[in-house]
């Protein structure tokens, strides 16, 4: 039977949530605290852990840390819908957590008996991951400490195997096959280089002019993207638009953390607003983001609150769909982890439209729904893993098709 560890400092929480997985058919253990987490992880060796943000004693970012360096498993947050939570959300997937869900807080018409139907769709979805996929996060958490200054002799710092989704691992094309192979990874113990693979990819040879990107992801995705805005460079002078699949808030928070730690100038798109070379749109949660016009290498954007695609909103497909149709430059779509089919349309689309397409590959997927949709269309060019996607969008642009760092 599948385990879940449910950890929230509200009784309530734990016994709704608890309640709701038991019926589902899962095997329940709680817990009041981050330190109690990390405690019963050890011991229950659960197969998702569902985890609260804020907490006394330990809470939900420090357990996270501690329980993806020394024993990973998915994780879902789930947060306040304030400015704080997002935050502290962002934080906790930055350190390895796979998902996260946002509470009920009044602001809208979800109430607790969503909160507790969609973990258990969640928690149904995560129970299925790749347990090497979830020990790259693992590594993301390592790096994350060696940055902060919080690696110790207990082994955080060090990741076992090869941690292809941000440590250190090389990556050449193959433009036999179509896949990005890794090269020769860190051995068992090795330690993680937070800046090995954090310089942006060079751009060799010819590129085209003003190139489109339009990137798609949904669960697990958060941290990889960020990951490859370290590493898309500046003077591929793009214009990028970015689908993560977030409710309102939270997105505005994504953007500014992209904006941080990337060459590009990123925002939360709004309507109308213009996106030129150098520049990042992220799709605002609840809103479509649309190309409305394509004008001297600069994108017109306009936003849509209609119909969800997919159930969700934004939609990948919606956003690649409306490039596809009036992006007349150079055009990329690229798909990464993530539930369900949303974007396999969008990279037909783009294909079709004769737009190059990228897909995050299963090893490196947290969730491999998203890509392998995509993949099975028989219209994705390039399969890459989660360190491998830059080099991909840049090889996608350049006129030799085989970038050389």
């Amino acid at each position: 039977m599948t385990r879940v560890l449910v950890v929230d400092d509200s009784r309530f929480m734990r016994t709704v949530i608890g309640n709701a997985l038991e019926a589902a058919g899962y095997d329940i253990e709680t817990a009041s605290n981050g330190s109690e987490a990390v405690e019963t992880v050890a011991t229950f060796d659960p197969d998702v852990v569902t985890m609260d943000v804020e907490m006394p004693e330990m809470g939900g970012i420090d357990a996270v840390e501690r329980i993806m360096t020394t024993n990973p498993t998915p994780i879902l947050m789930l947060s306040v819908h304030t400015e704080r939570g997002a935050e502290a959300t962002l934080d906790a997937l930055e350190r390895g957590a796979v998902d996260f869900l946002h509470k009920p807080d009044g602001s809208d018409s979800r109430n607790i008996a969503h909160l507790s139907d969609d973990v258990v769709d969640a928690v149904d979805e995560l129970a299925e991951a790749d347990v090497s996929s979830v020990a790259l996060a693992r590594a993301s958490a390592a790096a994350y400490a060696t940055r902060s200054g919080r690696a110790d002799s207990a082994g955080r710092g060090t990741t076992t195997g090869n941690a292809v989704a941000g440590g250190g691992s090389e990556t050449r094309l193959n433009p036999d096959t179509g896949t990005i192979d890794p090269g020769p990874g860190p051995g068992i113990g090795a330690p993680i280089d937070p800046d090995e693979d954090a310089a942006p990819v060079a751009v060799d040879g010819d590129r085209a002019d003003a190139p489109t990107v339009v990137l798609g992801a949904s669960t697990g995705g958060p941290k990889i993207v960020e990951r490859l805005f370290e590493r898309l460079p500046a003077d591929l002078e793009a214009k990028v638009l970015v689908v993560q699949h977030m409710p309102p808030g939270f997105t505005e928070r994504f953007a500014d953390r992209l904006d941080a730690n990337s060459a590009y100038d990123v925002s939360e798109a709004a309507d109308r607003d213009w996106v030129r070379a150098g520049e990042v749109a992220v799709a605002p949660g609840n809103h479509h983001l649309e190309v409305a016009r394509n004008v001297n290498g600069a994108l017109r954007l306009r936003l849509d609150d209609g119909k969800r695609v997919h159930g969700v909103r934004p939609s990948i497909d919606v956003t690649m769909e409306s490039a596809a149709e009036r992006v007349s430059d150079a055009l990329c779509g690229i798909v990464l982890t993530g539930m369900g089919r949303d974007g396999a349309a969008g990279i037909e689309a783009i294909k079709a439209a004769g737009g190059r397409t990228i897909a995050q590959d299963e090893a490196t997927s947290p969730v491999f729904g998203i890509p392998c949709q995509a993949i099975e269309t028989g219209c994705v060019d390039t399969i890459a893993p989660a360190n491998g996607i830059a080099e991909a969008i840049v090889d996608a642009f350049t006129t030799d098709g085989e970038n050389d760092e």
